[in-house]
């Protein structure tokens, strides 16, 4: 699966991190919605670390359309309280 890290670049992510990535996904929501910003961060600097760490960097001229497009690793708890609810940014 492609994923892209605005900021950032595309990665190719084995897509058996799929379901963990969806899991912080989950978490994501929920933390929002229970207005933690604690969680939050831990949350999303977690998704975007198994990213970086399971994927490999991509060549930054080539663009190709991404399965998932996450936030800059610097999203605000402001910010991601309009990209992070009902069911995120995957849906399940």
């Amino acid at each position: 699966m492609i994923v892209r890290i605005l900021n950032d670049n595309q990665y190719i992510v084995p897509s058996l991190y799929y379901d963990e990535i969806n899991a912080l996904d989950n978490a994501l929501v929920q933390s929002i919605a229970g207005n933690d910003r604690d969680a939050f961060r831990i949350c999303y600097d977690r998704m975007i670390e198994l990213v970086k760490k399971n994927g490999v960097p991509m060549d930054p001229y080539t663009v190709k359309e991404s399965d998932l497009i996450l936030p800059p690793p610097d999203m605000t708890f402001e910010e991601a309280r309009k990209l992070f609810v009902g069911e995120g940014l995957i849906p399940d």
